[in-house]
């Protein structure tokens, strides 16, 4: 907001105005943030070995559930049953059922003799989880902005002129001049359609010259 849109007020932080707020969760900011506070040099050795077996742990513990499958009519499938609103039918692993809205880690740890792990490692995994359809969704956008992040909007460009836009599309990039796609993504009312329609003409002005 502040690169594109500039401010005549004073600016208030809110959550709801961050970009792809499933990938920013406060649960994983030490994933996310350790590793650049590391290359800062503001991260000491205990914190960045603490990180790295944390990432290792989740690792290993995701490769088990993925790879651990419960088949019906099994002791382990009769436990899981008094959890589920339907009882299997086929086998499924343990990713599969911690997507479950009944099942959750503690579940898991609870019904599997010898199977446990960290609180903070069964919560990243039950989030994972849980949310996978929606974070894989929201980074194919991330990629798919990246992708976009290096095509450039002319500084001549008449927005004006683009038939196809809205006039608040219009008028909104006329007065923040993005210099880039991905730039003109994160104005507030630019949809991915006038996105769109920016390629297309962009395309046409480079073919007639």
């Amino acid at each position: 907001d502040l690169t594109t849109l500039g401010t005549i007020e004073p600016y208030r932080m809110f959550t709801s105005r961050a970009e792809y707020r499933l990938l920013m969760r406060q649960d994983n900011a030490d994933l996310r943030l350790t590793t650049q506070g590391r290359e800062l040099g503001v991260v000491g050795d205990e914190r960045w070995a603490a990180l790295q077996t944390k990432v290792r742990d989740i690792e290993t513990a995701r490769r088990e559930l993925e790879q651990t499958r419960v088949y019906p009519d099994t002791p382990l499938a009769s436990q899981l049953n008094a959890q589920l609103q339907q009882p299997l039918t086929r086998d499924h692993t343990l990713m599969e059922l911690l997507r479950r809205p009944e099942i959750n880690a503690a579940t898991l740890q609870r019904v599997i003799p010898g199977w446990a792990m960290r609180a903070d490692v069964a919560q990243q995994l039950e989030i994972q989880a849980k949310y996978d359809g929606y974070i894989q969704r929201q980074q194919a956008d991330v990629d798919r902005l990246k992708r976009q992040e290096n095509v450039p909007l002319p500084e001549d460009l008449d927005y004006a002129g683009i038939s196809s836009l809205s006039n608040e599309v219009r008028q909104k990039l006329t007065l923040a001049r993005p210099e880039t796609l991905a730039r003109a993504a994160r104005i507030p009312g630019v949809t991915a359609a006038a996105l769109s329609v920016l390629l297309v003409h962009l395309k046409k002005r480079e073919a007639t010259g």
